[in-house]
């Protein structure tokens, strides 16, 4: 026993004198990359722990900070408002993420099916949107949904529809909103779904036709299952930006000015909204922090729920 003790710590002393110069001789390496994990440090994780700490205080961005200890997520628990934020926020994710991408996988296998000349101006137009400032984007569509001027309500009048009050009515801002996340997003995940179709090996569809597979039979069979990784990718990115909607619902739905957040009815208050107007209008920076902290592992949740119903583990 006490033979096999010394070899053991033998070959954890060797181990780690191993490792020692396995650094040394690539010390050169780790200067080269270590600006992005100072970096990171800084500006990624720094925040993040600051925020899980700033989250047990109260504390107005002035005064001492004063030791509350949970009570900022127990407040946090029964308030109406924010989970009524969280409601609209999950409501825009269905709402429009949800559609955004089904539109955009469809235009996706449109544009790179044969039938189709010209993608490359296909592929510019339908990305363009995306390009554009999303604030810029805001303020065009507040334009086109103006209740008595506005251009939408001008084309609906030639089909006998009256006017809409887009932005007024709590019934219509939710779906104003997803109108505009549609048409600003559907473009960036088309490229990225059409970047997945045209790495797929062409003579699997080619085997497929020999065989006698209908078009269907090709995308279910095919194009789909090989497919998953990019929609995987592509929707967790997607929960990940639905969870953090700010500029277009805060732009729509009353600004950052106006004297209640979400227009009317709060129809509009998602929950970045909330958080930005806890902290920065009614100056309670330890409950926005407590509200970032609960969205954080909202989103964590989401995506794991999202990854175990494909079937696959986090860690794949």
């Amino acid at each position: 026993m006490a033979t096999t003790s010394v070899s053991v710590d033998q070959q954890r002393i060797a181990d780690r004198r191993s490792m020692l110069r396995e650094m040394k001789r690539n010390a050169w390496a780790y200067v080269f990359i270590s600006p992005f994990y100072i970096l990171y440090a800084i500006f990624g994780m720094f925040p993040l722990l600051y925020g899980v700490w700033l989250s047990f205080f109260k504390w107005d961005g002035i005064s001492p900070m004063q030791w509350i200890g949970l009570r900022n997520y127990t407040r946090l628990f029964a308030d109406d408002i924010w989970w009524y934020a969280v409601y609209n926020t999950i409501w825009l994710f269905f709402g429009a993420t949800v559609p955004q991408l089904t539109i955009a996988l469809i235009l996706a296998f449109i544009i790179n099916s044969n039938y189709i000349r010209g993608k490359d101006i296909y592929r510019a137009a339908f990305f363009s949107p995306f390009v554009a400032s999303s604030v810029a984007i805001s303020i065009v569509f507040l334009s086109i949904f103006g209740s008595r001027y506005g251009l939408l309500n001008y084309a609906l009048s030639f089909i006998g529809i009256g006017p809409i009050r887009w932005l007024e009515d709590a019934s219509w801002i939710k779906p104003s909103i997803a109108m505009v996340i549609i048409w600003q997003w559907t473009g960036y995940s088309m490229i990225i779904f059409l970047a997945g179709l045209q790495s797929i090996n062409t003579e699997l569809y080619e085997a497929a036709k020999v065989d006698g597979a209908s078009t269907p039979e090709v995308f279910w069979h095919i194009t789909m299952p090989l497919m998953r990784p990019v929609i995987l990718f592509q929707v967790i990115l997607s929960i990940i930006g639905a969870m953090q909607n700010f500029d277009i619902p805060v732009m729509l739905a009353g600004g950052t000015q106006s004297s209640s957040p979400g227009g009317t009815d709060r129809a509009g208050l998602v929950a970045m909204v909330q958080l930005y107007w806890t902290a920065f209008k009614y100056g309670d920076f330890g409950y926005a922090a407590a509200m970032a902290l609960i969205l954080f592992f909202m989103i964590l949740v989401f995506s794991i729920a999202y990854n175990r119903w494909q079937g696959r583990s986090p860690t794949d």
